[in-house]
């Protein structure tokens, strides 16, 4: 008789243990692996590719060619200065949205526990917009104003939800109120803004890659080289949180230190990534749900999520690129669309399963 006709579920076989010539193991899951090589395979594919798009064209062995250093002067100067800085804040800005999500709804136990739903890139653009409107401030101003707030909104939104520890669905109302308050505050900067002040500062909401360099792909690299392999040392700890704080307890866990940890680098990674970029809407709320249903394990997936992210983000662009040319619509513009049609998906799917 099966274990299914007797009533009970059966045991999933647990991931094979790689052992390192140290002594240490860990287990692998072959699914969650082979989807995220693909994920990485597919992000350096649509790199590619979009660097070889744009008003001077080119193959993507071309491109290739070029970045191994066979390229001629002008190729190596449409490259090199032109579209790989771009085409890296792209990956660092959607790794670094990806992971923050995951981050985020491991947390609160919520999928709707995102970032960008629950206030802090809100923060951030006031931050960014105070810089602009008050002070004139430039690029590097502007970058810091976005970190400032970012940091600022994720303390604030920590203590308003704090009562004896931080529970999911209290942390995502909070952040939800607190996205309402900040967007009337970003409101009130664009009244009072001057006109150029105001066209500036719309733009840099919108989200978008155009003109980035290397000026922002270095200390983004910084915060993420820093940030992630913190943030994945904590993984198993951050599993051990989604199964609640008794349990977690019960394993060992110290779970405000880890909790008050994650929440501290996801905060962070998230302002770097829009003071890099501005606002990219949605990308860390979808990126950690659909890296989750490839890879069909438990947990917070966070390198599947990284790497889904920075695919989702160049994909995007580059399908901006594609759609309007020359207008280059900017890429926080195409997924606030896609971001807004999978919330309201979400929503519904929540909503007949009894969870909101």
């Amino acid at each position: 008789m099966s274990a299914r006709s007797r009533g009970r579920t059966p045991v999933q076989p647990s991931p094979p243990a790689i052992r390192t010539p140290g002594g240490l193991s860990f287990r692998v899951d072959p699914r969650a692996f082979v989807v995220a090589l693909l994920l990485a395979a597919a992000a350096l594919v649509v790199g590619v590719v979009l660097i070889g798009s744009g008003d001077y064209p080119m193959s993507p062995g071309e491109v290739v060619r070029t970045l191994t250093g066979g390229g001629t002067p002008a190729q190596e100067f449409i490259v090199g200065d032109l579209r790989l800085p771009r085409v890296l804040v792209g990956l660092l800005v959607g790794a670094a949205l990806g992971i923050a999500g995951a981050v985020f709804q491991s947390v609160s136990r919520n999928p709707l526990g995102s970032p960008d739903v629950i206030g802090f890139g809100y923060g951030s653009s006031v931050g960014a917009l105070v810089v602009i409107v008050l002070f004139k401030g430039g690029a590097a101003e502007v970058a810091a104003g976005a970190v400032g707030g970012g940091l600022l909104t994720g303390v604030a939104v920590y203590l308003l939800a704090w009562k004896r520890g931080i529970q999911g669905y209290r942390l995502v109302l909070v952040g939800i109120g607190a996205s309402a308050m900040l967007t009337a505050v970003v409101h009130y900067l664009l009244t009072k803004a001057q006109l150029v002040d105001a066209t500036r500062a719309t733009v840099w909401m919108t989200g978008s890659l155009n003109g980035r360099d290397w000026a922002q792909v270095w200390p983004l690299l910084a915060v993420c080289g820093v940030l992630v392999p913190v943030v994945l040392g904590y993984g198993r700890a951050l599993r051990m949180l989604e199964m609640g704080d008794d349990a977690a307890y019960a394993l060992g866990v110290r779970v405000e230190r880890t909790r008050l940890v994650l929440m501290s680098c996801a905060v962070l990674l998230t302002a770097a990534a829009t003071a890099a970029a501005g606002p990219i809407a949605f990308v860390a709320l979808t990126a950690p749900q659909l890296a989750r249903r490839l890879t069909r394990s438990a947990g917070p997936n966070l390198a599947a999520s990284a790497l889904m992210g920075a695919a989702l983000l160049l994909v995007a662009d580059w399908a901006s690129q594609q759609a309007f040319g020359s207008d280059q619509l900017p890429v926080g513009v195409v997924t606030g669309l896609v971001g807004g049609v999978y919330l309201l998906w979400l929503l519904v799917t929540e909503r007949k399963a009894g969870r909101i």
